[in-house]
This record gives C-alpha cells, structure tokens and sequence, in this order.
C-alpha cells in the first residue's frame, strides 16, 4: 500500500475518533458538541483537509474544535492563520474582557462587542526591553500592524495613531483609531504599559466623547473604547465602568520575553540587514 495513502486512513480515522469521543477524555453530555447528522459533517467538510487535521491536532475536545471550524469558514482563515490562533488559545481568550457593553448598548451590539474583544491579548511579536512606555509599545504595535490586526481579529479597519482631537483650547490625541465593519463603530484604543487606574476609565470616556463628535455619523453606532493594559485587579476595574455611560472594554496584554538592552541595541537594524542582503 502506497505509504501516503495509508497515512491519509489514518488521519481520516484519528479525525473519526475526534468527533465520536474515542480518544479524548469523557466530558458531561451537556458539554459535547454532538455531531447529530451528515448536517454536522457537512459543516466539517466546509474546510480543508489539512485545516481538520490541524484542529484535531491540537484542540482539546469537540466545543473548542467546532469554535475553529466555524471560525475558519466565517472568516475564511489560512492554514497558518487557524494554526496561529489555536496556538495563542483564541477559545479561552475571545469575550473575557471587562466592560459595561451590557448596561451601554443595545443586547444584540453588546452580545458581538464583547465577542469581539480578548482577555488577554498576545503581542508575542514584540520584543521590548524590560523598562518601556506607551509610546514605545504603540510604536511596536504600528510597525507590525498586520500581526496587530490579526491578534485584534476580524473586522478592524486601522484609521491612524496619535489622531488629534481639539477640544475647547486644547489638543488632546488618541493612541489608535480603529472601525469596526462588523459592529459598525469607531473604536478607541487606548494603551497603558501599566497596571490598570480609575482614571484611564475616565479619560477614555472623556476620548469617546471627542470621537462621537468630530468622526461618527448618524449611520455609525456608539464609538466603543478599549483599554489595554499591562495588568488590572478586576474588581477595580469593573467599579471603574460600573458608573460610566460610554461603552468600555478593559483588557491585558503579554508579550514575548523583554530583549535586554544590551543586546537590542547590538542587534542590526533593519536597513543594516537589507544593506547585507544586496551586497551579498
């Protein structure tokens, strides 16, 4: 038997197993995603081969396989990109955000937002020295902005950085300026290189405002903001949002392990490299 064909039956029994509870540690009924007719296998089918190999590969039982699966044909993701998001535990991540979205919008808006936003967010491709500040963490953040948007998820169209806002006899400026082409909104992102405060909540609020009125139209729904920290005591947080009328989302992130000062300004720039690329 042809040694491709042989591993292609057992992939194909590996994925049968999957999916009737053989090889994986029993869970309640109550918990199993059950494939209950060829409707179900149909969904499965929507994806690639190697996209199925690479969930049943990796994810620990059936809820968080189907997550996968339906993410993968709503948002049309590469091989790599599933793999990406499997492997940064998007499933454990998606909608653990601290907000007020249920006392600030509409159910059906506050359902998908807070789908929509992460607890933590990974900002594996950053590596920063131990001590950094907003500034250079948005600068990161920018210079890598498709890896950005990818952790972020889908629908965040990038509108600016340090956008200004005039307000009174004051310019005031806004870290990252996002829409959203799902939620149909303006979002605000704020970042903090520290442990979350009261009083980012309220400038946020004060951000949103500015926002409603200088950008979003009678066709946008409310701006939403959201803020990412190094780190937030919970119930700090949620006092924080519990009086405020603009919807607020607050998240942490992680990055990678900081790169010692000593050896990032060692390493070479990036038009140093490109230099020793043509000449070699």
């Amino acid at each position: 038997m042809c040694e491709g064909f042989r591993l292609n039956l057992e992939l194909i029994h590996q994925w049968f197993l999957f999916y009737n509870d053989k090889h994986i540690t029993k869970q309640p009924v109550s918990q199993m995603e059950k494939l209950k007719s060829e409707k179900d296998v149909d969904v499965l089918m929507q994806i690639p081969w190697g996209h199925n190999i690479a969930i049943i590969s990796k994810c620990k039982n059936k809820l968080e396989a189907y997550y996968y699966v339906q993410n993968t044909i709503t948002y049309n993701w590469s091989r790599s990109v599933l793999i990406h998001q499997i492997e940064n535990g998007l499933y454990e991540r998606e909608g653990k955000s601290i907000s007020n979205f249920s006392i600030t919008l509409p159910a059906v808006q506050s359902e998908l937002a807070n789908q929509t936003l992460k607890d933590p967010y990974i900002f594996d491709f950053l590596s920063l020295t131990k001590e950094y500040n907003e500034l250079e963490l948005e600068k990161g953040l920018i210079d890598h902005i498709t890896k950005f948007l990818l952790e972020l998820g889908s629908g965040f169209a990038f509108i600016g950085r340090q956008l200004p806002l005039h307000v009174g006899e004051r310019d005031f400026f806004i870290d990252l300026l996002f829409y959203h082409t799902r939620l149909h909104c303006y979002v605000v992102v704020e970042l903090k290189a520290v442990e979350f405060e009261p009083e980012h909540a309220g400038k946020l609020n004060f951000y949103l405002n500015a926002v409603n009125a200088h950008y979003r139209s009678a066709e946008d729904q409310q701006t939403i903001g959201l803020l990412i920290c190094k780190s937030k005591d919970r119930l700090v947080a949620e006092y924080s949002l519990s009086d405020i009328t603009k919807p607020i989302g607050v998240s942490e992130y992680r990055l990678a392990k900081s790169l010692p000062e000593k050896f990032k300004n060692s390493l070479p720039s990036i038009e140093e490299l490109e230099k020793e690329l043509f000449i070699s």
